[in-house]
């Protein structure tokens, strides 16, 4: 990897650094920014045994992360060599509620009610870093945003820019945790901030909230068990959680929510991230349940809730429906469960209506018994009918 260092770095004084990042701030907060911090670059142990563990207990097993993800994602040097120091940006996020759900109305987390926020951050940093390069002469920078493997939270920590909740988020005062992080690497020396002496206490009302149990308590968190991490799974969502999905069908937001720092900072008028439009922040299920490719892109391609595809959102659609109890989403879901290409939705269709458990929805699967094809959604037909109308013995 190429060392963006040289003697134009070197040669800038203390008081240009301190000049330059007053710079940075100032275009930071006039473009949004709740805060910039800036971190000291040097690996952080901590972060890298926190990462460990967590991958060892299984925490994020769907993800696929090991040691070596630990390893760099706790060194900006994996970023950029040379680094010095460690841009921590926060941008607020949270909006104003929509309005009272209507039936089979399903719940994203606000975060996706927008475009996507990644390109917004994005061109956030790449604005700072030209700022940066400009003023040094040449590159010497890098930036991050959720899409390198860098431990954003625990730096942003370190930087001061806010705390790690007991939901593992970060909060930042005066926004609370609902905030998008992102990251300039550099290798410059600029000046770098201490971190914050706070901690959530004897608070545990985000642990309280989370009706999965995937909160430990201890700052940790079994992703396999939250809600947010289970609407993004591409395989089939374990039926012993499903019900506690509710309406979500992207996303959750419930131990943000409860937060304290966060409800005390409130809805911001950000209105770069407001919602496109009532659907994306309330998706109808019944029409969520019918979407298909083309109108899947024209909707939500823009949006963080693009990134999975069609189906999973397909899917959260059915377990919502199961979940509202409502027996005029059985027609639709019987349609699902006989006409969807994927095994997964049809699966997650067939477990709906056993959930309904309406003598409609329990033909639509007898009828769709005979003619499914595929093992999985079988299991599932029969898992149903079985638990709703068991067999004599």
């Amino acid at each position: 990897m190429r060392r963006f260092r040289s003697a134009m770095t070197d040669r800038l004084q203390p008081c240009d650094l301190a000049a330059l990042k007053a710079r940075v701030i100032a275009a930071a907060r006039e473009r949004g920014a709740a805060d910039v911090r800036v971190a000291p670059a040097l690996p952080d142990a901590g972060a890298r045994e926190r990462m460990r563990a967590a991958f060892a207990r299984g925490d994020f097993a769907t993800w696929g992360y090991g040691d070596a993800y630990a390893e760099s994602a706790s060194d900006p040097r994996a970023v950029l060599a040379g680094a010095r120091t460690v841009v921590c940006i926060a941008m607020p996020y949270a909006t104003p509620a929509p309005a009272r759900r209507a039936p089979l109305r399903g719940r994203a987390s606000n975060y996706a009610w927008s475009e996507d926020y990644h390109r917004r951050m994005r061109a956030l940093l790449h604005e700072l870093a030209t700022l940066i390069d400009d003023v040094v002469g040449e590159s010497a920078t890098a930036i991050a945003c959720d899409t390198k493997p860098i431990a954003e939270r625990a730096f942003a920590a370190r930087a001061g820019l806010g705390w790690i909740g007991k939901h593992t988020n970060l909060i930042a005062p005066g926004a609370g945790s609902f905030v998008f992080l992102g990251e300039i690497v550099t290798v410059l020396d600029l000046p770098v901030d201490a971190a914050l002496r706070k901690s959530c206490g004897t608070c545990s009302r985000c642990v309280d909230a989370c009706p999965t149990g995937a909160l430990r308590g201890d700052y940790t968190i079994d992703a396999g068990r939250c809600i947010a991490d289970l609407t993004q799974r591409t395989d089939p969502i374990p039926r012993e959680l499903r019900p506690y999905l509710g309406e979500w069908v992207w996303g959750c937001d419930l131990c943000q929510l409860v937060c304290p720092p966060t409800r005390n900072a409130g809805a911001r008028a950000q209105a770069a991230f407001a919602p496109l439009d009532e659907r994306t922040a309330s998706p109808p299920l019944t029409e969520l349940l019918a979407l298909r490719s083309g109108e899947f892109k024209r909707r939500y391609a823009r949006t963080a809730m693009g990134w999975r595809g069609a189906a999973v959102l397909r899917r959260n659609a059915a377990i919502a429906l199961g979940n509202a109890l409502d027996r005029s989403a059985v027609g639709a879901l019987a349609r699902a469960l006989c006409e969807d290409p994927h095994a997964m939705v049809r699966g997650a269709a067939a477990w709906a209506l056993g959930r309904i458990g309406s003598p409609a929805a329990l033909a639509a699967l007898r009828a769709r018994r005979n003619d499914e094809g595929d093992a999985s959604v079988l299991g599932e037909i029969d898992a149903e009918l079985e638990r709703v109308a068991p067999a004599p013995r």
